[in-house]
């Protein structure tokens, strides 16, 4: 297939959406596909205009604008001109909470009659549903035929409260090679609880909840099992995160941001991984830990419970209190822990890429079923 990928922001850029357009456009030429990406986002040699990254065409439709902002004034008639320059067959729209470069897009897409899928890769909350529904009436999803996609069950349900005339939301996983996450686990210690995380330390991905996680459970295990922890990643609230840590009970260390290298060494001597989020559309970064072999402590609200069951790959908890006893009942509970974590060694994840590619490929015959 002939198959262009939009998405605001892409390399250099990184994060979770770019990550996995630009992993899933990479199996996808694999595979045999012709791909290419189309971003609004400058690049380091190539501002805007024709570049390539990684072997993939990327198509750049930047703009100047205040802190390189991922919009442009003319989205439509620009992302217009380079589906005119190279046809596809189907457009795979990638979004977030705000993503007006998206939108343009797919306006662009469907008025070449293009089949076009659109992946939604956030939990709409409660504030952003207007706003979506104003989208709704603006690109005619439902008259047009755009198929629309979420990134887990949780991001799906959303979607539908919000946008009730789109009917029946698909659901289109994140991906994962689990050969890049295997890992030579240490021998466990059964006098101290190692825990992990992998974060940008930002409000929303709440690195002090999860410091107070760390530091209850700590105080819970006190005189039997001592807590260590190590944070992985980098933001805005590290420095806050790091003062709170001095304060109580508990090791915790900040690593920093780490490349995978470094991370599946710290997951190797590591014991459980903790996802402190709740407005979690998916958690690649749990799925990694997963597929490692790390058990998983994540909230039950998250798209996490696509890849992680209580009791079977990890302990889901309603609250923030729930995840510190979780933690603590790992803690004292070894014969629980290393049975999850045998399970998650020897059980490869569904999102494995085969099975992910699979599923994309039929969401595309659906996209192109509703052009009309």
């Amino acid at each position: 297939m002939r198959i262009a990928h939009v998405s605001d922001c892409y390399a250099p850029r990184t994060g979770g959406i770019e990550t996995q357009v630009a992993a899933l456009a990479a199996r996808q030429q694999v595979a045999g596909d012709e791909v290419r990406v189309i971003t609004a986002t400058p690049g380091r040699m190539v501002f805007a205009g024709d570049d390539e990254v990684d072997r993939i065409a990327v198509h750049r439709v930047a703009a100047h604008l205040p802190f390189e902002l991922p919009v442009h004034p003319r989205t439509g008639r620009e992302v217009g001109r380079v589906l005119d320059a190279h046809p596809v067959d189907v457009v795979h729209v990638h979004a977030g909470v705000v993503s007006p470069f998206a939108w343009g897009a797919i306006r662009a897409a469907r008025r070449r009659g293009i089949p076009t899928l659109v992946t939604v890769h956030s939990v709409w909350g409660p504030l952003a549903r207007p706003g979506f529904a104003a989208s709704d009436t603006l690109v005619r999803w439902s008259r047009w035929g755009a198929a629309l996609s979420a990134v887990s069950q949780v991001a799906a349900r959303r979607i539908e409260s919000a946008l009730p005339r789109v009917g029946d939301v698909l659901v289109v996983p994140n991906g994962i090679d689990p050969a890049e996450w295997s890992v030579s686990a240490e021998g466990a210690d059964p006098g101290v609880l190692r825990v992990v995380s992998v974060l940008r330390m930002a409000p929303r991905k709440r690195v002090l909840p999860l410091v107070r996680m760390v530091q209850t459970a700590a105080a819970d295990l006190a005189g039997s099992v001592r807590v260590e922890a190590v944070l992985i990643g980098d933001g805005p609230e590290r420095a806050r995160a790091q003062r709170v840590a001095q304060g109580r009970g508990g090791s915790i260390e900040f690593a920093g941001r780490l490349p995978r290298e470094r991370i599946l060494e710290v997951f190797g001597r590591s014991d459980v991984f903790v996802q402190p989020s709740v407005r979690e559309s998916f958690g690649l970064a749990a799925l990694e830990a997963r597929t490692a072999g790390l058990p998983v402590i994540a909230r039950s609200q998250t798209g996490t419970t696509e890849f992680i069951h209580d009791g079977v790959e990890g302990l889901l908890a309603g609250d923030d209190a729930g995840m510190a006893r979780a933690i603590a009942r790992l803690g004292r509970e070894r014969r629980l822990l290393d049975a999850m974590a045998g399970h998650n060694a020897a059980v490869q994840p569904a999102q494995a890429w085969p099975s992910v590619l699979a599923i994309v490929r039929e969401a595309y015959a659906r996209a192109g079923a509703g052009v009309h």
